[in-house]
């Protein structure tokens, strides 16, 4: 039988996790910035009280099913590290945390969390064996585009039998975007080229992350950031042969997986030999930063990875601190922008996109009330705690719903997708837009109402 002291030198073997633990002094400045403690108000639902149980598990080995529910309750939102006073890098421990959950083959001893039931890690299996794959995304939008134009989905949706037996599918209907007039048909594949000639003077060459969910459900937004890029006087380098950068399966507590992923993607960027890594995800910008961490024990990547972190600029953060010099057109529109928690959390960048919002002739900036809290996308959330993302969903709504702006703005697709649903669910819509298109319309000419339409 493991003892304690072994299994804490096989769960924190440089007792680095201990030391993050231990920097929270239990001040509860992180509580009322918490969302699931917003929800619930349990104390083991809010980021110090997962932390506890963190220090719990480090102490004895092993921890409970009551245990895996609350860290799987955590949205990894970060608004705890932007409130915190202490510094405390709750990202590392709850991602640690997470990884006790998921069993890796052939490792030893098993994992100190109760093994989810056999329905919950179907479910998961699905979603990583799914969403980092566009192949595989792109084909599944076949059966699902079959029920939009039917209706079906929205059947299916409302379906009380399979809210309750299936809800991870409900949710996913209700979330899944549809296709609108004057963005490409979603699912198409991207036709980027692989070098985008910078328009004028060159002042930069760099690489341009495609993303998974972002190239299949959304690759105007890849098209709208290549063309802001060129224009702004940079060469955009798009490699054919990038995949997932492991964002999900980081913040999801698959490590192992993360670590594939990530390599992968720097090898595939040091090739392309570029300035700097541009990334419209703000998901996946912030585990890209990451990869100095995640690679941190590896002798053979810890240099590289570090190299590549420092590179990476999410696109906002990017064109702001290169400087616009593209002219502007004007675009009559109140904007309401949205805080993406990777963005303003994890890489706290918030001034960046408001500037470029505001230095849009026309354009005026209304601010979301209650800005830092998460709208319950948070990557997989919405479709593995259904419930608590849908009422996240409602209040995120009703305070875009209050600005009354004319578009909501987001730097990340699982938050385009959750508040354009729950506003529709709460029967007054509102086009949703990515802070590139809006700069790719502004700087081309276009007419406002190409982005007013329902997203």
């Amino acid at each position: 039988m493991t003892s304690a002291r072994e299994a804490e030198s096989l769960l924190d073997p440089d007792g680095k996790l201990r030391e993050l633990a231990g920097d929270c002094v239990h001040c509860g400045f992180c509580l009322p910035a918490c969302p699931t403690y917003q929800l619930w108000g349990e104390e083991m639902d809010s980021p110090r009280g997962r932390i506890h149980l963190i220090t719990q598990i480090l102490d004895s080995g092993a921890g409970t099913e009551a245990t895996s529910e609350h860290f799987d309750r955590c949205l990894g939102c970060m608004a705890c590290m932007t409130a915190c006073p202490s510094g405390v890098q709750y990202g590392q421990l709850i991602e640690a945390a997470r990884s006790w959950a998921e069993p890796v083959p052939g490792a030893s001893p098993a994992t100190p969390l109760p093994p989810r039931s056999p329905r919950e890690q179907a479910v998961r299996a699905a979603i990583f064996a799914t969403f980092p794959y566009p192949a595989r995304l792109r084909a599944a939008l076949g059966p699902l585009r079959a029920a939009q134009r039917t209706g079906l989905d929205g059947v299916l949706t409302r379906s009380a039998l399979l809210r309750r037996y299936l809800p991870e599918a409900a949710a996913a209907l209700g979330v899944a975007p549809r296709p609108a007039p004057g963005r490409r048909r979603i699912g198409r594949r991207p036709v980027l080229p692989q070098r985008i000639a910078a328009r004028g003077s060159r002042r930069a060459v760099v690489g341009m992350l495609t993303g998974c969910v972002q190239q299949v459900l959304f690759p105007g937004v890849n098209a709208a950031t290549a063309r802001v890029l060129a224009f702004e006087g940079c060469d955009v380098i798009v490699p054919p042969r990038q995949g997932c950068c492991g964002a999900l399966s980081l913040h999801g507590g698959r490590r192992g997986e993360a670590v594939g992923f990530a390599q992968k993607t720097i090898e595939t960027f040091e090739q392309a030999g570029v300035d700097a890594v541009v990334v419209n995800s703000a998901g996946c910008g912030s585990a890209m930063k990451e990869y100095e961490q995640l690679l941190a024990a590896n002798p053979a990547w810890a240099e590289r990875a570090a190299a590549f972190s420092a590179k990476v600029r999410d696109f906002s953060e990017f064109v702001a601190d290169l400087g616009p010099v593209a002219p502007r057109s004007e675009l009559p529109l109140t904007i309401a922008y949205h805080d993406a928690c990777h963005l303003g959390h994890a890489q706290q960048v918030t001034a960046q996109p408001r500037r470029l919002l505001r230095d849009i002739p026309g354009v005026t900036l209304s601010e979301v009330a209650d800005a830092g809290t998460c709208c319950g996308s948070a990557g997989i959330y919405n479709l593995v705690q259904p419930v608590a993302a849908a009422e996240l969903g409602v209040r995120k709504a009703a305070n875009v719903r209050a600005t009354e702006a004319d578009l909501v703005v987001s730097a990340n697709p699982g938050c385009s997708m959750q508040i354009a649903q729950a506003l529709a669910a709460s029967g007054q819509p509102m086009p949703v837009a990515h802070i590139a298109e809006v700069l790719d319309a502004s700087i081309m000419g276009k007419r406002p109402d190409t982005l007013l339409h329902a997203g």
